[in-house]
């Protein structure tokens, strides 16, 4: 099950489940650590079922991140859906071995509901609806009523949604989703990420009042581990 890590310019590779084959590493504690900060936001006025995912650019690891707090939520007893909203350069269907004949552009454009495009995997209550075909239009589908309507579906089936999103700053479906979205997450990495992206990104999230969750910033070279996680929060 463990993959290559997501790198810049190789964005539609496996990435690494590191929470699945090392469960005790560094790293994986903070995925948990990161877990536990998103179930603290959560209060009984806002709940905070379905996340979105994205990061200011490519290669920053906004795949790695998605995938491996699926697992960590899964394993900590809660339903899960892992949603690849990324139809332009999907990931997760690699990454979890998954078949991509139909997923979330399938949902949207047809009458088929989550139930019947979602996969089980090899994780107890982790399901992933994997991005589908490529559609010729991933933000109009995103924007739809239709989407509206599949996320009450997958919030009434599962406790945590979380989606897998393209840079917020390269196109705008990050931007849609973070709008409909419980929470958001902005991933940054050591090194790759610029500055001035990730002002953009801020920017662009809070033009749609995205309700920011936190960052979590990895690759951090001067740490034990290279890979190792932080989370900053509200």
């Amino acid at each position: 099950m463990a993959k290559q890590q997501e790198r810049k310019g190789t964005k539609t590779h496996a990435v690494s489940l590191i929470t699945l084959v090392d469960p005790s590493s560094p790293i994986s504690e903070q995925y948990r650590t990161i877990r536990t900060n998103i179930q603290f936001a959560s209060s009984a006025d806002r709940q905070i079922k379905t996340m979105v995912i994205t990061s200011s650019g490519p290669g920053e690891g906004k795949s790695t991140t998605s995938a491996n707090l699926a697992v960590v939520f899964a394993k900590s007893g809660q339903r899960v859906l892992l949603v690849d909203a990324d139809m332009r350069k999907p990931t997760v269907y690699k990454t979890f071995n998954l078949q991509n004949n139909t997923g979330l552009s399938t949902v949207l454009s047809t009458s088929t509901t989550v139930v019947e495009a979602a996969q089980k995997t090899v994780i107890d209550n982790l399901s992933v609806m994997t991005s589908g075909p490529k559609p010729p239009n991933p933000s109009e589908l995103l924007g739809s009523t239709r989407m509206n309507q599949v996320i009450e579906e997958a919030k009434n089936l599962y406790d945590v949604v979380i989606f897998d999103m393209p840079p917020v700053v390269a196109v705008t479906d990050a931007q849609i989703m973070a709008s409909k979205a419980d929470g958001t997450i902005l991933v940054v990495r050591e090194n790759v990420s610029r500055k001035e992206s990730l002002t953009k990104a801020k920017e662009l999230l809070n033009m749609v009042q995205a309700r920011m969750l936190g960052v979590v910033y990895n690759g951090a070279e001067n740490s034990k581990d290279a890979g190792y996680y932080y989370y900053y929060g509200n």
